[in-house]
């Protein structure tokens, strides 16, 4: 079932989880307990996170270094795979432009046509220090724009040989938005525009940044329709756990904090205060998302799934 279809269906806001490969090497059981844990809260659907290829420097025994190329997580498709079908949950598969070509991408979408999978992700990926070498008789997309624009074609028979005769896949198309603007974006106004093409492209549904001050979202919803964007926009929540989260998330993801939440954590005496002081102000926003009856809340879960089930318990969800 498409995701579209859950939120078009659904008379209260629903609850997702988005959960990463384990690294490269190590055994999917550790996934497939945090999805057991994940599963008694009946979500309709699960993201899973997809990475592409990328360099890093070994130090050699006479000290000299070498680049080695590699996927740190790889696994995406056949670990979403075994999720819908061991769990009978609906898997969201994340595609990126960064370090895949279009015939690579196509070759995925096969893929997951041929598994029954019907629900994507496009996006557009983190830029790295690795530059993937593509062959002359290779394409890449540069945006998510432009895979949101394959994605569509693809549900319309249109593949890459366009002389193929070919069957009409049938993906529901999620794509990410930022309402505190993406750090590349010359403003907000901008961004929304940008989102809108995705949405007029065959974008389904939309799946924000994290967030950590509710206004911003709900004033990023009203800049959204004024623009004239009517699809469902899912508003995304990480629990803030750590302190390190206070300098490590806004680095990576561009989001901010309110004053009294980063005052708190700087106070609190301990990591276990701090992981209190997270969890009551995860539940607080939590709680006014739902009263506002949003589409539905989508948790970030990642591999740490014992605080979210907790603030999920606690609200009796």
């Amino acid at each position: 079932m498409k995701v579209i279809e859950f939120l078009n269906k659904a008379k209260d806001p629903l609850i997702s989880f988005e959960i990463i490969p384990p690294d490269r090497g190590r055994s999917a059981d550790v996934i497939y307990r945090i999805v057991e844990e994940l599963m008694v809260f009946k979500p309709p659907f699960i993201d899973v996170t997809s990475h592409a290829a990328d360099a890093k420097y070994v130090e050699q025994a006479d000290g000299s270094f070498s680049r080695k190329i590699t996927r740190k997580r790889p696994g995406t498709i056949g670990l979403s795979a075994a999720i819908k079908y061991r769990y009978k949950v609906e898997t969201v598969v994340h595609l990126l432009c960064t370090g895949f070509t279009r015939e690579e991408t196509e070759d995925a979408l096969v893929e997951l046509n041929y598994l029954g999978i019907e629900n994507v992700m496009a996006l557009r990926g983190d830029i790295s220090d690795y530059k993937k070498s593509i062959q002359p008789n290779r394409t890449v997309n540069a945006y998510a724009v432009d895979l949101v624009s394959q994605i569509s074609h693809m549900n319309q028979g249109l593949f890459l040989d366009d002389e193929l005769e070919a069957d009409r896949t049938d993906f529901c198309i999620g794509v990410a938005a930022y309402p505190e603007k993406h750090d590349e974006a010359p403003s907000l106004d901008a961004d929304i525009r940008y989102l809108k093409q995705k949405v007029d492209t065959g974008a389904d549904y939309i799946v924000t940044q994290m967030i950590f001050d509710n206004r911003k979202y709900f004033h990023f919803v009203e800049l959204c329709r004024a623009a004239g964007i009517q699809v469902p926009i899912i508003p995304g929540i990480k629990l803030l756990t750590s302190r390190n989260h206070l300098s490590s998330l806004p680095r990576h993801f561009n989001v901010s904090f309110p004053d009294d939440l980063v005052r708190n954590v700087l106070d609190a005496k301990d990591d276990a205060e701090v992981k209190e002081i997270g969890g009551a102000f995860a539940r607080k926003q939590v709680e006014e998302l739902l009263n506002a009856k949003v589409p539905c809340i989508h948790f970030y879960v990642m591999q740490q799934a014992k605080t979210v089930k907790k603030l999920i318990q606690g609200l009796g969800i």
